[in-house]
């Protein structure tokens, strides 16, 4: 397991970031700027302050996850994604669609992460 993590991101939610950085790795190799796609962006921080607001602050961490990992598969290469995983892991014969949803759930928890670690998000025990 790499210990490396992310901007803003302080393993709390996320306990493994290595499969994140397989992917930058890969996309980054690719040379089409695919890794840009899967880094935190202003609107990100956006939509979890809409969820909040539309929740009324009541949301549980794991809804908070799901939705969110909801809203980054779109921006998730799936065979991006089964590349870095199997890496990762060293496993084979991850889907493609599993592999990119572990991406997108490791995009949430950083976003959850980083906004903790910002001080614009408080989590309750």
């Amino acid at each position: 397991m790499d210990e490396r993590r992310p901007l803003l991101a302080n393993g709390s939610i996320v306990g493994d970031y290595d499969p994140l950085f397989k992917y930058w790795e890969k996309a980054k190799k690719r040379g089409r700027g695919e890794e840009g796609s899967v880094v935190l962006r202003s609107e990100d921080f956006e939509k979890l302050e809409q969820l909040l607001r539309d929740s009324d602050g009541r949301l549980s961490l794991a809804d908070a996850l799901e939705e969110l990992t909801l809203y980054f598969l779109s921006r998730v290469d799936p065979e991006l994604a089964r590349e870095a995983v199997e890496e990762a892991y060293g496993v084979a014969g991850y889907d493609a669609e599993s592999a990119r949803r572990i991406i997108a759930r490791i995009l949430a928890g950083w976003l959850i992460e980083a906004a903790k670690t910002w001080g614009s998000l408080r989590l309750r025990g």
